[in-house]
């Protein structure tokens, strides 16, 4: 790891089989917390190149517990984080709203590292169970239509990382690897990047397969669809600027979108929106970011896939959702 080190310091790059190796030796304890540690902070002082993401993502991927819904067409909606908007939980909240709408959902979530509340933070204070056993999964996807994959029950290679993300407490390329490395494998990807830098790295890798993409970076900072002006997009087939009137909606103030300041306020306002009590930006917002992700897996354009997210969230699809899973919890 020392000479490792020195030629991330010096300013050189890992090949994509040399970034694949040190994953591999951080997950079977070769290195020190210290060596871990600064290996993370070198690189929140550099640009990560695409092959060294690409070799990252495919240990993760390798030395993952796989789950196999390979016959379900399912999408992840999933964003990096890192972004220091301190949001409520859109995406997650847009995942019901999207197994409301008939798309069956794989979702990947963590705890919240840079946040206050993550995705998994607001779905075990509502009492959601996380489980990576198949069984449990496989009835969560076919009563439910949608399934939570709590991280760390997934990637038990990163055992040795996961107590000095916390303590760092700022985002690391980790960030950047989470929604690459669902072990659901889901065939299509709503994935939100806090750059745009790394929006062009994720477009170049998933150009590379075969799964159906829509990538989001709000110009403003936000790894979502934030409505509070143009957000671009990159898929399979094209690049885009999306702005609000595309959803049919006015633009709103970052305000009207913040976050609670514990989980306990998060959750509270993830049960109002699911509830029907969300205030207009909180629901706009929400649907335009579960609108692209229906419009990914069903081929539709971002007003039409808002209008069915909405009707999924006014009609009371998208908590129904969420009880069935509760339900299924207990």
């Amino acid at each position: 790891m020392k000479q490792l080190l020195n030629r991330l310091i010096n300013h050189e790059v890992l090949t994509k089989s040399e970034a694949r190796e040190v994953l591999v030796n951080i997950s079977e304890g070769k290195y020190n917390p210290s060596q871990i540690a600064s290996f993370l902070t070198v690189y929140m002082m550099r640009s990560i190149t695409v092959e060294e993401l690409e070799g990252f993502r495919d240990a993760l991927l390798d030395l993952c517990l796989a789950v196999d819904f390979k016959d379900y067409n399912t999408i992840d909606l999933c964003g990096t984080g890192g972004d220091g908007k301190d949001t409520f939980n859109i995406s997650t909240l847009s995942s019901f709203v999207t197994a409301g709408a008939g798309v069956h959902v794989t979702k990947h979530g963590n705890y919240g590292v840079s946040s206050v509340s993550g995705s998994s933070n607001v779905m075990e204070h509502l009492g959601i169970k996380f489980s990576n056993g198949q069984d449990f999964l496989q009835r969560s996807m076919d009563t439910v239509g949608m399934c939570v994959l709590h991280a760390p029950l997934f990637h038990p290679a990163m055992k040795n990382v996961a107590p000095i993300r916390r303590e760092l407490a700022v985002k690391t390329f980790f960030n950047m690897l989470g929604p690459m490395v669902n072990p659901a494998f889901p065939k299509n990807q709503l994935v939100g990047v806090f750059n745009l830098e790394l929006a062009r790295m994720y477009g170049y890798l998933y150009q590379k397969g075969d799964k159906k993409f829509t990538i989001l970076h709000a110009l403003d900072g936000y790894d979502e669809i934030s409505l509070t002006g143009p957000t671009k997009a990159i898929t399979n087939d094209t690049e885009m600027m999306l702005d609000p009137v595309d959803f049919g909606v006015t633009a709103h103030l970052q305000k009207d979108i913040y976050g609670g300041d514990s989980i306990a306020s998060s959750a509270k306002i993830f049960m109002d929106v699911i509830s029907g009590n969300g205030s207009q930006p909180q629901n706009n917002v929400v649907c335009a970011n579960a609108g692209m992700a229906i419009a990914t897996v069903k081929g539709l354009t971002p007003q039409e896939g808002f209008e069915q997210a909405k009707e999924s969230l006014l009609s009371g699809k998208a908590l129904n959702k969420l009880k069935k899973l509760q339900e299924l919890s207990t």
